[in-house]
């Protein structure tokens, strides 16, 4: 008897522990949320959420009859607040776990994101796993609106051609909301996101006609990083710059760039591999930034009489590629310093060398740091000249 009481005992103990179902969504209730927009609406925020159309992706053929995404649009003194007001237009509850982007109007970049972004960060059904971005001279609306080639669901294509442009071209980079949630929170260090412009007409771009061409009429193509300071959108760097800036993080992985030849024309090189070093000094209580880069080229493409089989020849390619190289860091430090904004953490690597020093300029580090010494020294050497030594469409000389 008393071992038939242990076993009930047990048995309604796991009916306790087992009972995971009790928050479970059904798929066919869900509205998949891919993308949310925030913009500021007079005193209210415009939310804009992007909703996979299940039908349309469900199968390669797609039901025919709508677009693969549908926008929908509420306005409220907060965030979540107009989030809710969504579902009296959506049939569905609204489901951000699959949440692949954030776009954020430059109108209320430029005002401030922090309050905006305190509801997302909140939430526990939404992950961490998506970038955030800046809608560049439009709104976070519009951009949502876009359909796009190639990816179906345009949320997918803004994330995965972030991932790979970050991978493959130098002037983007990709940002997770708890990295740019990071950068906001420290007093010294500045945060950047990359930007993104509509290109072509953005009305026409909501339409399954702009899809139509073999070139899109419309189209999403990512442009410069967003300067913020504290949480206020304040400059953008160009591309140059966004280049410079990634060089100076360590955020380079593969890029091509070309080079002005001695004798005219340019010479195209990729870059294979790179690696930066920064270090904060201090001497005589005056603070310092070395900046270190150690890269490896190839040579990709020659148009300019040039001859590549002399050593002389590629040490001087060197030297161009390295200043060329150095000029575009220089360029985005400046633009950094014209904003009282350090965006490279060079605060944190002055601490660390000299935590007295850092004591005494913490408080007006915006002002110390346009008057920063920041030492750049490269180690750059071409490794591979291609199939071909020369320009092809040289020929060679008569007798």
């Amino acid at each position: 008897m008393i071992r038939l009481a242990r076993i009930l005992c047990t048995l309604s103990l796991l009916g306790f522990v087992l009972s995971g179902c009790w928050d479970r969504h059904e798929l066919n209730d869900l509205a998949i949320t891919v993308g949310v927009g925030f913009d500021k609406s007079g005193d209210e925020y415009l939310v804009t959420a992007q909703i996979v159309n299940p039908n349309e992706v469900a199968s390669k053929k797609g039901a025919g009859y709508s677009t693969p995404i549908t926008t929908l649009s509420a306005k409220g003194i907060s965030t979540l607040e107009a989030a809710r007001k969504l579902t009296t237009s959506a049939p569905r509850k609204l489901f951000a776990s699959h949440l692949r982007i954030i776009v954020i109007g430059e109108e209320l970049a430029r005002e401030g994101v922090a309050k905006v972004l305190d509801g997302i960060t909140r939430d526990h059904e939404i992950r961490s796993d998506f970038y955030i971005i800046v809608a560049r001279g439009t709104t976070a609306s519009k951009v949502l609106q876009v359909l796009t080639p190639i990816e179906r669901i345009p949320a997918n294509k803004m994330f995965k051609t972030l991932e790979t442009s970050e991978k493959a071209w130098a002037p983007t980079v990709s940002v997770r909301i708890d990295q740019f949630i990071s950068n906001l929170s420290k007093p010294t260090t500045e945060a950047v996101l990359t930007g993104i412009r509509i290109k072509g007409n953005p009305e026409t771009g909501k339409s399954k006609s702009s899809l139509a061409e073999t070139e899109p009429i419309t189209n999403l193509q990512y442009t410069g990083l967003a300067l913020f300071r504290q949480d206020k959108l304040i400059d953008w760097l160009n591309q140059d710059e966004s280049k410079g800036y990634n060089y100076i993080m360590g955020n380079v992985k593969s890029t091509m760039g070309h080079l002005e030849c001695p004798k005219g024309g340019t010479l195209t090189v990729e870059i294979v591999r790179s690696k930066t070093k920064v270090k904060g000094q201090v001497t005589n209580g005056k603070p310092a930034i070395n900046i270190h880069v150690m890269m490896e080229e190839n040579i990709s493409e020659v148009q300019c009489e040039i001859d590549l089989l002399d050593p002389d020849t590629i040490h001087e390619i060197e030297k161009i590629a390295a200043n060329s190289l150095k000029k575009v860091m220089t360029s985005s430090i400046n633009k950094a310093k014209e904003n009282k904004a350090d965006i490279f953490g060079f605060g944190e690597l002055i601490e660390d060398a000299s935590p007295k020093t850092w004591k005494n300029i913490k408080q007006d580090w915006p002002n110390e740091f346009t008057q920063l010494q920041v030492n750049i020294s490269i180690d750059l050497h071409i490794r591979r000249l291609g199939t071909t030594n020369n320009s092809i469409i040289l020929r060679p000389k008569e007798d």
